[in-house]
C-alpha cells in the first residue's frame, strides 16, 4: 500500500494546490489546465503549456525528452 504525501490520511490540512509553469516557455497556469501535458523525464514531472506541446507533438509521441526539441 502507498501513503499520501503529507497531509494525506492523518486529518491534518491537505497541501496548497500546485501552480503550474511551463517547463518550455514558462507561462504559468491560472487554473487547472485538463489540455497541458505532463512528462516524466528522469523521475520528475514537468508540464507543458498548450502551445509548446502542439509545436513539439512528434517529439513528444516519439517518447523524446524536452531537451531534444
Amino acid at each position: 500500500m502507498t501513503s499520501l504525501p503529507a497531509g494525506g490520511d492523518d486529518g491534518g490540512p491537505a497541501a496548497d494546490p500546485e501552480t503550474l509553469v511551463c517547463a518550455r516557455c514558462g507561462t504559468p497556469a491560472r487554473a487547472p489546465q485538463p489540455t497541458w501535458t505532463c512528462s516524466v523525464e528522469n523521475g520528475v514531472r514537468r508540464y507543458f503549456c498548450d502551445r509548446c506541446s502542439r509545436k513539439n507533438l512528434r517529439a513528444i509521441e516519439g517518447r523524446l525528452d524536452s531537451s531534444w526539441w
